[in-house]
């Protein structure tokens, strides 16, 4: 568990929220505001972006999903505020059976600060991967920032609420001109709750 700081000490995270099946809290709707509630108690002060139903990705992987995303600062390192993530997913019954399948929480760190992680290199290999590969390969290590955020705007709608001006570190643009390159039909299939 971290201790709480305020928004002004350490680097900061950024994750992106999702759920489109019930878990013990409910449906995904209550699902989402009850890890929220769980991500503010492990991480403290939490920045948070207002809920949004969007289409399940890959379309037709199953219901609609709610998604928000928070922002917060800490001092711990990007691998164990990792482990917390999964942890909290843990905690609402998420298993890992099926890539881009359903699931009760999906929590993913997709900012940690301006940092590149690995390295460069890993980081544009998994960020240039073709879909049809995405689909059936996953990295071994953490990438950030996540490989997919300039492409979904179901990320990156939330992500404008709490972090409009983050600079992704290597394609050098703030959330909001990520957005504002994607589609309009995919911008508009996010539907503020």
């Amino acid at each position: 568990m971290s201790q709480v700081l305020p928004l002004n000490v350490g680097n900061k995270m950024v994750v992106a929220i999702g759920a489109n099946a019930p878990s013990h809290a409910g449906d995904a709707h209550q699902t989402v505001l009850a890890a929220i509630t769980m991500l503010g108690d492990v991480f403290g002060e939490l920045s948070v972006s207002k809920l949004y139903q969007t289409p399940a990705f890959p379309s037709e992987s199953g219901p609609d999903f709610v998604n928000a995303a928070c922002s917060f600062h800490t001092e711990m390192p990007a691998r164990e505020v990792l482990l917390a993530l999964h942890s909290v997913e843990a905690e609402f019954g998420r298993e890992r059976l099926i890539r881009w399948g359903q699931r009760t929480l999906d929590l993913d760190l997709i900012a940690f600060g301006d940092f590149v992680l690995p390295d460069s290199e890993t980081s544009n290999h998994w960020r240039n991967l073709p879909i049809e590969d995405q689909k059936v390969q996953t990295p071994d290590t953490l990438i950030l920032p996540h490989p997919r955020v300039q492409d979904r705007a179901f990320v990156l709608v939330p992500m404008a609420d709490i972090a409009p001006d983050w600079v992704h570190p290597v394609l050098g643009q703030t959330t909001l001109e990520m957005l504002a390159r994607l589609p309009a039909s995919d911008r508009n299939e996010v539907l503020a709750l």
